[in-house]
């Protein structure tokens, strides 16, 4: 039963699906899927074209909206939404230290989460599509990951499509996970750089912690190791908006005066590991580099090895010197399992997904080239977390997909933009632009 109730200016109604969890296997084991509806609160009895929304991740489940917060407020005026938990994520079958064992061990864990990529989530959509729209074609926005998913439901289900939007998520249809690092790295230094150019007294005081670091066992309240590599992983957020100032103001005061000497404060420690810690989205750090799997070659931690080919991210060389100590980025390392509580229990199946040889392809680029489903996306000039040549490439490679190419906003252009973004690129895809 759907249970419907109201928030300032919505109805929402919670909605339950069952999908096999093997599409191939469709009279086989089966997941539960969670999405709310969202509709204007005075159009809730009116028939409405119907708009998906694919969170970014992988690993999130959808934004938890109060109101007409962020996009929402625009995409409400013309649809019916529906915020969707993807597979493995918030309340649709959460895949997690506690919840993986019921699989049995590493090597069944690792088999049940290689059908948690976008491939599984566009046949996801598609089973559910025909419960919701009683078989129409519904608009699909895709944020980062859900761009890349966006891309895959164009490639394998375009029938189900009216429309696809895509935020900052325009996957190359072809790079290893080792060309998405080495692109990767510059565009994290380039953030860095620019980070410390506003704010040029925080190279001090980075290379402050990291030598702490380097020289002290630290263990944040909730168990987190917290090692120089760790806090250089705090860069994470230099590719949002706010996401410089969120760093600087991290930094501002991170040592208090004890007894003992100068220490890591309560304060800084408790803001650092909310930052780090993967409790509440354990499946990004097992399944993201998984996301750029297609052909016979391993990931093997390609994040990790590709970092070695750029010495400069090296805390403790730079610290021997007087370079400045980089931050990294959107990268997922071994020591994460090592470091995270949320993770160790799972470091086994981790190893396993990073040795696989038999990923799946997730986009078809002869059908990508023959598209007729109407498409635009947001490229963010330069994207810290999606390389924009590689976006530029596949919009060329997708038939009719436009683009907007801007540097007015960051990565997470589609909550900071709001409603401008969501209301130009629905425009675009009128051809109103």
């Amino acid at each position: 039963m759907s249970l419907s109730y109201r928030q300032p200016g919505v109805v929402l109604t919670d909605r339950r699906f069952t999908v096999p969890l093997d599409h191939a296997r469709p009279d086989g084991e089966t997941i539960e899927l969670y999405a709310r509806e969202v509709v204007a609160g005075d159009k809730a009895g009116q028939e409405l074209p119907w708009l998906l929304y694919l969170q970014g991740g992988p690993g999130f489940g959808a934004n938890r909206f109060v109101g007409r917060q962020s996009w929402l407020d625009r995409a409400l005026k013309d649809y019916r939404v529906l915020l969707l938990d993807q597979r493995g994520t918030g309340s649709s079958t959460p895949a997690t230290r506690q919840t993986l064992p019921l699989r049995g061990g590493p090597a069944e864990q690792a088999d049940y989460l290689t059908r948690f990529r976008a491939d599984s989530i566009v046949r996801d959509c598609e089973a559910i599509r025909r419960q919701v729209t009683g078989g129409a074609p519904w608009t699909v926005l895709g944020q980062s990951f859900g761009g890349f998913c966006a891309v895959s439901y164009l490639s394998l289900a375009p029938e189900g499509l009216d429309t696809v939007v895509i935020t900052g998520g325009l996957p190359s249809l072809h790079a290893h996970a080792d060309d998405v690092y080495r692109a990767a790295y510059p565009r994290i230094e380039r953030k860095v750089t620019a980070h410390y150019a506003r704010y040029p007294q925080d190279v001090e005081r980075a290379r402050r912690i990291a030598d702490h670091l380097l020289t002290h066992e630290v263990t944040l309240p909730n168990g987190y190791r917290f090692t120089v590599e760790a806090f250089q992983s705090l860069g994470l957020m230099l590719g949002m908006g706010d996401g410089s100032h969120r760093l600087h103001h991290l930094l501002e005061d991170a040592f208090v005066r004890t007894p003992a000497g100068p220490e890591l404060s309560d304060a800084f420690q408790e803001q650092a590991q909310s930052l780090l810690s993967y409790a509440a989205h354990p499946l990004y750090a097992l399944v993201h580099e998984a996301t750029y799997g297609q052909d016979a070659r391993p990931t093997a931690w390609s994040a990790e090895r590709v970092r070695a080919e750029f010495p400069q991210f090296d805390a403790a060389k730079a610290l021997a010197g007087d370079a400045p100590v980089l931050f990294t980025g959107e990268t997922v390392h071994p020591w994460m399992f090592d470091a995270d509580p949320a993770l160790r229990p799972l470091r086994e199946t981790a190893d396993l997904l990073a040795a696989r040889t038999d990923w799946a392809p997730l986009y078809d680029p002869a059908r990508l080239a023959a598209n007729e489903v109407p498409a635009v996306a947001a490229v963010y000039h330069d994207d810290m977390y999606v390389d924009t040549a590689h976006s530029l490439e596949t919009a060329r490679a997708i038939r009719g997909l436009r683009t907007w190419v801007t540097n007015e906003y960051e990565h997470d252009g589609l909550r900071t933009g709001a409603p401008r973004v969501l209301d130009r690129l629905l425009a675009m895809a009128r051809d109103e632009v």
